[in-house]
Order: C-alpha cells, then sequence, then structure tokens
C-alpha cells in the first residue's frame, strides 16, 4: 500500500534517509527522490527550521526539484538533496559536524552526490569530501567544470530573466526593463550585476539590508523591504531567496507581468502555478531557469566536460523554457504543470 507517510510532499522518494551524530552534534536528512537517470545528485543546505518535519518537507521538496531538474537540463542523474538542521538561526556549522555528514553521503555507497547549498561553501564541501568521494562542487583548475555553482547558476537565470522578457514583455534587450530581485547573495547577486550591465533598472531586497543597499549604490538601483519586494509595481520579480514564497496571497498582491528567479520551489502549493496563469503573469520554472548550478557541479562530478561544455549546457536554458511556454500554450496548462509533465516524460515517471 502506497503511503506518504503523513508528508503531502512524499512523492514515492526512493528513500529519506535521518541521520545523527551525537559526538558532533549533527542532525542531517539526505531525500533521495529518484536515481533512475543516474545518481541522485543535489546540493546540501545548513539551515535552521521551525521543526523536525519541516526540515523533512524541504528535503522532499527540494531533492523531488532536482530529480526534475537534472532531468530537463539533460543529465545522466536523479534527484536527491541534503539537509543539516541549523540549531538556532546564525548558527555555525563545525568541521567535526561537515565531516559526520560526509560520512553520511559515504554510508549511501554512492546512491547520493552531494554539492554546496544555501549555508554552505567551496571550504566546506573540501571538509564533506574528506570523508566521501561523492561530492562536488569542489575547487577545480582554470577551464574545468566545477567550483562554486553560484556564479553559473546566476548566469543561467540571467539568460531565462532576458527570454522571459522577451516572451511576457517583447522586450529584444533589458535597457529600462525594471527587475525587482529579491535576494542579493551569489545568484541574486549575480544576476543583478548582468543585468545592470544590461541598462536595466534594479529594485534589490534582502534579510541583509546592508548588502543590498551596497550592491544597490554600486549598480545605481535602489532597495526596498523583504515584505516590500514581491509587490512593487515591476516589469519582472525574480526571486532568489528561499522558497514557498508564491502563495494565494502572494500572488493577489503581485503587479508585474513576469515571475523569473532562481530560488527553489519557488511555488508554495501546486495551485499557486494556476493562480499565476489565471492572472496572466508569465511563470520560469524554478528547477529549468536555475539549471546552471547542477549542470557545473554535475559536469565536474561525471567527468564529461569542461567549462565550455558547462557554458554551453547553460545556453540552452532558455530553449527548455520557451519548450515550456509553448506546450503551456498549446494546452492551456500552467507552465508549472506542463514542466513537471516534461521532466516526469524524461524520468519516465
Amino acid at each position: 500500500m502506497i503511503t506518504d507517510w503523513g508528508y503531502p510532499d512524499f512523492d514515492d522518494h526512493e528513500g529519506v534517509h535521518l541521520f545523527s551524530d551525537r559526538e558532533s552534534g549533527l542532525s542531517a536528512i539526505i531525500a533521495v527522490h529518484s536515481s533512475k537517470l543516474g545518481p541522485a545528485a543535489g546540493g546540501v543546505r545548513f539551515w535552521h527550521y521551525a521543526d523536525s518535519d519541516a526540515a523533512i518537507t524541504d528535503a522532499l521538496r527540494l531533492s523531488r526539484g532536482m530529480s526534475y531538474k537534472n532531468a530537463m537540463a539533460g543529465l545522466p542523474l536523479g534527484g536527491g538533496k541534503g539537509v543539516v538542521l541549523a540549531p538556532h538561526a546564525g548558527a555555525e556549522i563545525t568541521d567535526a559536524q561537515l565531516e559526520a555528514f560526509g560520512r553520511a553521503v559515504e554510508s549511501l555507497n554512492g546512491r547520493y552526490v552531494t554539492a554546496e547549498d544555501v549555508g554552505m561553501s567551496e571550504a566546506r564541501m573540501k571538509q564533506v569530501a574528506t570523508q566521501t568521494r561523492h561530492v562536488s562542487g569542489l575547487p577545480v583548475a582554470a577551464g574545468g567544470a566545477g567550483g562554486d555553482p553560484g556564479p553559473v547558476t546566476a548566469m543561467g537565470v540571467y539568460l531565462g530573466v532576458k527570454a522571459a522578457a522577451k516572451r511576457g514583455l517583447g522586450a529584444d534587450d533589458m535597457k529600462g526593463v525594471h527587475v525587482a530581485i529579491q535576494g542579493v547573495g551569489s545568484v541574486g547577486g549575480g544576476l543583478a550585476r548582468l543585468l545592470a550591465r544590461d541598462g536595466a533598472r534594479l529594485t534589490l531586497a534582502d534579510v541583509n539590508t546592508d548588502r543590498a543597499r551596497a550592491l544597490a549604490e554600486e549598480l545605481g538601483g535602489e532597495t526596498v523591504s523583504t515584505d516590500a519586494i514581491l509587490s512593487l509595481d515591476a516589469d519582472i520579480v525574480s526571486p532568489n531567496a528561499l522558497g514557498a514564497i508564491l502563495t494565494e496571497a502572494s500572488i493577489a498582491a503581485l503587479r508585474t507581468t513576469v515571475i523569473a528567479g532562481g530560488a527553489n520551489n519557488q511555488l508554495a502549493t501546486r495551485a499557486d502555478g494556476t493562480r499565476l496563469q489565471d492572472r496572466g503573469i508569465l511563470y520560469a520554472p524554478d528547477y529549468v531557469i536555475n539549471a546552471g548550478g547542477i549542470i557545473n557541479v554535475g559536469l565536474e562530478y561525471l567527468g564529461l566536460g569542461d567549462r565550455a561544455e558547462v557554458e554551453a549546457r547553460v545556453q540552452k536554458i532558455p530553449d527548455r523554457l520557451v519548450e515550456v511556454w509553448d506546450e503551456s500554450a498549446r494546452t492551456g496548462d500552467p507552465a508549472s504543470e506542463v514542466a513537471d509533465r516534461i521532466a516526469q516524460r524524461l524520468i519516465g515517471r
């Protein structure tokens, strides 16, 4: 008998593994959604959750998204995700905890390949790699695939934003296009710099207000609070922070034509994709537009190409978005559901 184990986001996952290491204090989850196309690849994040159920739900959603992302990117990889639970907001992960997480990854015998995500870094992944070879996103020689996935993700999102501007706004370039960016870390900050270079008008928001203000001053943009950014009157709203921010309430408050950003799991529920479509808002499915990072670290792990190959594959992200939007236009189904359907076909689910 199939059950969701009390978690609505359980989607016939192949495994959900809970780890505890008393000596280091590690509490971690590794969710393997699918390995049909290859090892379940996906980053590990270090984050403070309200409770363990919230952490498990996040791992379930993120690992499913990785299955779809890797399939849509044409990678011979399945989908998985790691979550290391921070004891409180602002906590720092220790080397001992990173090593314990590496041992947890190693215990799965290659079914899961980890990499950098929120709260992690190249240096921290190097520490994980002392305990397992099933890790990617490590420092590489010039011209090689791999390393920090953030800048490559930002480039893919930038290309996707330009494709969305053409599709949703009829804009042939970004000059004067108003883009509201939520989150200006590695991905959102990189996106902002690329768009500024093209003459876009930028409004930025980040939980780190000093970071947002400094970047706005550098690029000639403006800042608003994180509470105000989604409802800003802008041509494009670009979520690049955490997920589940597109809800019934926030969608009703949107004053934009396009949603295109790098945050994972932007839709709080499946119904929110329909709500965007009903409002006539063009949506770039997150796991399609933000695939640059996994292309980079996936090719590194698989040994399938160099930096030039990474860049060539990232350049195809707009084509995959257009495929989704074209099928959405033909069928009348929301872009979010169309993307899921295409990914499921590729996986064979």
